[in-house]
């Protein structure tokens, strides 16, 4: 007896692939993302290529205080620190940095009324000690008013801590984003069977077809710029950054410290630099003449960098320590501290010997702010926030042309339970990494559940 058609088993339902499962997902975060942190991501790229080309401008506005009359220095530093002093319209001497090769010498102060990470620096010529003038100078690049303006713009908005979010904001999904976009980029090159289509725009696409070609190619050729501006990004933010330093310090992955006073060394430390000498009397009073020979024990020592800054003592019984502060590839970031007693170099610690994650850290930092490799890290870098810019502003026409309709929910329940387990553990772990990521990623799903059920209960009162 044969079995007719009614009475035939149907065939099994294909289950679908993981990627069929996760593309919804990953196309509604990708484009609530970008439509919702877009406006953070231009303002961060364009005022990050402001920046990245500020250093000209800042050489321009600012020529009278940066060039040196004679290429060699005459004047001793003393005398210029004694001039300095004697001009300065802000107390409280904390540092020197000696003239780079026709350049001029900064001699800083901070009375602690400053704002943070900033300094007020007297300028001289080191060839006759005149004074050039005086400005406030901002951070390790010494940054003057018109770039320290540019570099708080792109960081803060100028609105202070508050502001510190929108970029924190802004470098906590670029990663997410650029990812997102590449992976349906690259599966839809995929599915045509074409790397053509990946890596260059359709010229022959029109509208909205053409606008989505330029806006993947340009993030596709760009993803690894953005990726580096992410993570180099993260390293300044307010939460993610204290987790970045915490993760750091528990893979060793820190700087080593240079011991600053006697209580910070180990007690068989001077063995090994020449040093023994006795703490300072706490009443003991620091002689800005010294600054001469203590840069002579450290140019000894191997501190040889044409960029350095001498620091004085914080308090009785601490050290001078003389930094090089010369961010250009080869980095020379070698640190020496030198006992105002009989000026010995009683502690160093040397690039060559920081863990290689600290040097990529250092690496990226200084590329990110476009120091590594000179002018043309600067042209490279506004040009990559350039590319962020447009990228930005092609997705947004994307979404008009698509008369601003949003995608359908991802529809998170048409997920297996171990996926949707993996999907919330993973989330759970880099939301708790990077903190803003997670309160508006747990905002972007809280979001996308209500509008399914809203759909759901539509759908159910028109049946």
């Amino acid at each position: 007896m044969s079995l007719d058609s009614t009475t035939r088993p149907a065939p099994p339902v294909a289950r679908p692939g993981t990627w069929a499962l996760l593309r919804p997902l990953l196309l509604r975060l990708h484009f609530c993302a970008g439509v919702l942190i877009g406006p953070f991501l231009l303002v961060a790229a364009l005022s990050g290529a402001a920046y990245a080309l500020s250093p000209q401008v800042e050489r321009v506005v600012y020529a009278d205080l940066l060039t040196g009359g004679a290429p060699d220095p005459t004047v001793s530093l003393a005398d210029q620190v004694a001039t300095a002093e004697q001009v300065t319209t802000v107390d409280g001497l904390v540092a020197v940095r000696p003239a780079p090769e026709g350049g001029t010498t900064r001699v800083l102060f901070d009375d602690g009324t400053l704002a943070e990470s900033t300094r007020h620096a007297v300028f001289l010529d080191p060839a006759t000690g005149e004074v050039l003038g005086q400005e406030d100078v901002y951070g390790t690049s010494g940054a003057l008013p018109v770039r320290a303006w540019v570099s708080d713009l792109h960081r803060t908005l100028h609105l202070g801590d508050v502001g510190r979010l929108y970029s924190e904001l802004a470098a906590s999904w670029l990663w997410v984003v650029a990812l997102g976009g590449l992976a349906l980029w690259v599966a839809r090159a995929r599915a045509r069977r074409s790397a053509r289509a990946a890596l260059l725009p359709d010229r022959a696409a029109t509208g909205r077809s053409r606008t989505r070609s330029w806006h993947a190619v340009l993030g596709t050729w760009s993803v690894l710029g953005f990726l580096m501006l992410s993570a180099t990004g993260l390293t300044w933010s307010a939460y993610a950054g204290a987790h970045v330093t915490d993760l750091r310090a528990a893979l060793g992955w820190s700087n080593p410290a240079l011991a600053t006073s006697h209580e910070g060394m180990a007690v068989d430390e001077h063995a090994g630099h020449g040093g023994g000498a006795a703490p300072r009397p706490v009443d003991a009073a620091v002689d800005p003449a010294d600054v001469d020979p203590v840069w002579a024990a450290a140019v000894g020592a191997g501190i040889t960098s044409d960029e350095v800054e001498i620091a004085l003592p914080a308090a009785p019984g601490s050290f001078w320590t003389v930094t090089e502060v010369h961010r250009a590839f080869p980095t020379a970031v070698d640190a020496a501290a030198v006992d105002p007693d009989g000026f010995q170099v009683v502690d160093t610690t040397r690039f060559a010997d920081h863990p290689l994650m600290a040097k990529l850290a250092r690496w990226g930092v200084d590329l990110h702010m476009g120091v590594l490799f000179g002018v043309a890290n600067q042209v490279a870098l506004a040009g990559l926030a350039l590319g962020l810019a447009a990228v930005v502003v092609l997705g947004y026409r994307m979404w008009w042309q698509r008369s601003r309709r949003w995608p359908a929910p991802a529809g998170l329940g048409r997920l297996p339970r171990p996926m949707l387990a993996g999907l919330a553990v993973l989330t759970v772990a880099v939301g708790w990494f990077l903190p803003l990521l997670g309160v508006s990623l747990a905002a972007f799903l809280a979001v996308d559940v209500l509008l399914a059920r809203r759909r759901r209960t539509a759908g159910q009162q028109s049946a």
